[in-house]
């Protein structure tokens, strides 16, 4: 079984958050320590037939083949109602929605927030791809709208935020922490060396619980600081941005 960060998601869906660890790619999607990596993504330059059999191990710890997104920091979601995966296409939120067999999405990042979420039935369950553009244009919102149209009140929604890149080392510009603090309350911050920052899972939380969304749990760690995980910036700071990317995953029941 992989190596997997469970998501507190209710009674009725799966969901949990992938590390870079059990997979098969090597170099810099590999991971710690020289071991195999479970790079997910098929746009980053990693070999596809590592990354389709990370794929194909992810399926088979869920139990379902996972339908994933090519995540572009919009606004626009996908909604699932057929199993076997698919590939979604361009959007940034993943509805799936369950008749008579299960189904998975996933979200893909490297420092952005992966948001999952799931009705309490585990009938209905969402993936979101949250960066700082996403969050102001209003992709959460945008998602929990295309839930709430299958019949899920938002109250009885379950939540989890995935790791991130935290507010004390997403360091922006002074003017755009200020652009998105006056959209998004609560996301200024300072950086733990003095400068600038946005938290960014601090404004998923809550723009979600001001959405009615009850039940919001968060997986507190930061991908640049914590070498479990693919981070964009930390593969930056070594001179490259080439990096892998970890998932988000939920299946409904």
């Amino acid at each position: 079984m992989l190596p997997l960060l469970p998501a507190s998601l209710g009674p009725g869906a799966r969901g949990a958050f992938t590390t870079r660890a059990g997979g098969v790619s090597t170099g810099p999607f590999g991971a710690a320590g020289g071991a195999g990596g479970l790079d997910l993504a098929v746009h980053v330059g990693d070999d596809p037939h590592r990354v389709a059999r990370n794929r194909e191990r992810l399926a088979a710890s869920l139990g379902v083949a996972v339908s994933w997104m090519d995540q572009v920091h919009g606004t626009d979601v996908a909604v699932v109602e057929t199993p076997g995966g698919a590939d979604l296409g361009r959007c940034d939120g993943a509805v799936a929605v369950r008749h008579d067999r299960a189904l998975a999405v996933g979200v893909l990042v490297a420092d952005c927030v992966p948001v999952l979420l799931a009705a309490r039935s585990g009938d209905v369950v969402a993936a979101v791809h949250v960066g700082r553009r996403g969050l102001v244009a209003g992709v959460l919102e945008a998602t929990l709208t295309a839930v709430a149209a299958r019949g899920v009140d938002t109250a009885d929604l379950f939540a989890a935020v995935g790791p991130a890149v935290c507010g004390r080392c997403y360091e922006v510009p002074a003017p755009m922490r200020e652009e998105v603090a006056d959209v998004v309350p609560g996301t200024a911050s300072t950086t733990s060396w003095g400068t600038p920052a946005l938290d960014v899972p601090a404004g998923v939380r809550g723009r979600l619980v001001a959405a009615g969304v009850r039940a919001v749990d968060h997986v507190d760690a930061c991908t640049l600081e914590d070498e479990r995980f693919y981070s964009y910036r930390r593969a930056g700071r070594d001179g490259t941005t080439v990096t892998g990317r970890f998932a988000g995953v939920v299946r409904t029941r």
